[in-house]
């Protein structure tokens, strides 16, 4: 799946887990002056281990939608 930012590398900070944020949001700026678009990326699995399934690393795909997540999804929450 593509996105804006195909082909390039950016570093991403880790929080206090060591876990990388499960979105990511990359400003990029309008050449005219305008605001920033902002494109939103979300974690996902990169590749899990053949016998107990355990997740191996993370890459980010890009979001068309672009919706920042905004907490946690429980299960008696209305859909946004």
């Amino acid at each position: 799946m593509g996105g804006p930012l195909d082909g390039r590398v950016l570093p991403v900070l880790v929080g206090l887990t060591g876990q990388p944020p499960k979105t990511y949001e990359v400003p990029v700026p309008d050449e005219s002056g305008g605001p920033p678009t902002v494109y939103v990326y979300r974690r996902v699995p990169a590749a899990t281990s053949r016998r107990l399934g355990l997740v191996r690393g993370w890459r980010y795909e890009y979001d068309p939608e672009g919706r920042a997540h905004t907490g946690p999804k429980w299960p008696w929450s209305k859909p946004g």
